[in-house]
């Protein structure tokens, strides 16, 4: 759709533009742990599958470590081209860089010998947002294709403020968030 790659384009300048303008130690500070709402909504979750942030993405590491450290099992996601699908596997120590092979696009990923899981929760990258929890990816599909088999997951997104738009051009493939997080808000949907 021609619409959606007009506004990636935009958002992506947008935001690499915005994240330009915050000193390096901020960035990670931002993230650094979960709101008290979001550690709340995500208590009976034991397996919650992240994303490993690239470029100016809303750092989401922070998150992923300070839930490993209350016990719960941290996930990120391996890519397999051939089919265009997305599983998550364990990262046992997200201290451990070493542990990850670069996968598609470059993005890190846990390595094949990983062990698999299925997380009941997620924390998914955005480019554009919405007040009322739709979101624009960055145009691989393979958060809402995962979403859709493996639904309903509780899934929340990372941005930052200036991500936020008015209204997205969606399909019927697209999926809806419950929430998405930045860092001076949490906005709910009702998904």
């Amino acid at each position: 759709m021609r619409e959606k790659h007009a506004l990636r384009r935009q958002m992506r300048s947008k935001r690499r533009e915005f994240v330009a303008t915050l000193p390096e130690q901020v960035r990670g500070l931002v993230f650094s742990r979960p709101p008290q709402e979001i550690d709340d909504f995500f208590k009976s979750s034991q397996a919650i599958g992240f994303y490993y942030p690239m470029e100016d993405e809303a750092p989401a590491l922070g998150w992923l470590r300070w839930f490993h450290e209350s016990g719960k099992t941290v996930a990120l996601p391996r890519i397999d081209p051939s089919s265009s699908t997305m599983h998550f596997h364990i990262w046992e120590n997200p201290w451990a860089e070493d542990e990850l092979e670069t996968g598609p696009h470059g993005i890190p990923q846990p390595s094949p010998g990983a062990s698999a899981v299925t997380p009941e929760a997620l924390i998914v990258p955005l480019l554009a947002y919405t007040d009322t929890g739709k979101r624009l990816g960055q145009g691989g599909g393979y958060y809402d294709r995962w979403l859709e088999a493996n639904g309903p997951t509780k899934s929340i997104g990372l941005a930052w403020d200036c991500q936020m738009v008015e209204d997205l051009p969606l399909e019927d493939h697209d999926q809806s968030l419950n929430a998405i997080v930045t860092p001076s808000r949490i906005i709910w949907s009702e998904r």
